[in-house]
């Protein structure tokens, strides 16, 4: 069970820089959060081989290496294999969560997102795994 566990870093991959710079702001300076923050799949799984986080967070639709795709790479790695995973897309359909959720993610949080109750959404699902 995780949430025994303090959440405090956060691997976050996301290639769009307007996103990526509005989830930093919301994480680290509201949530408190030390973050790992890659624009793409290949900066991540780089990123992963040098710090252990407690929470991957993963957008969906990047180029070269979606989503899913790191995140398959990301679970090969030993140090890797177990860390909890969230989903952040505009792609909600149900049959897509549950191809999300297959993959092992927590849960998914939609885009668009409040910038201002991300940190807490984070929490609240790391409390409930």
């Amino acid at each position: 069970m995780i949430a025994n566990r303090p959440l405090n870093t956060i691997l976050y991959v996301e290639d769009e820089p307007d996103i990526r710079a509005i989830v930093e702001l919301a994480l680290q300076t509201i949530g408190g959060f030390t973050l790992i923050s890659c624009a793409s799949g290949k900066e991540a799984l780089a990123a992963a081989g040098t710090q252990i986080p407690d929470l991957i967070v993963l957008d969906v639709m990047m180029p070269e290496m979606d989503g899913p795709e790191t995140l398959r790479q990301l679970r090969k790695m030993p140090s890797m294999a177990k860390i909890p995973a969230i989903f952040m897309t505009a792609k909600v359909q149900p049959d897509e969560i549950i191809e999300y959720r297959a993959l092992g993610a927590l849960d998914v949080i939609p885009k668009p997102f409040d910038p201002l109750g991300l940190a807490q959404r984070i929490n609240d699902i790391w409390q409930q795994a």
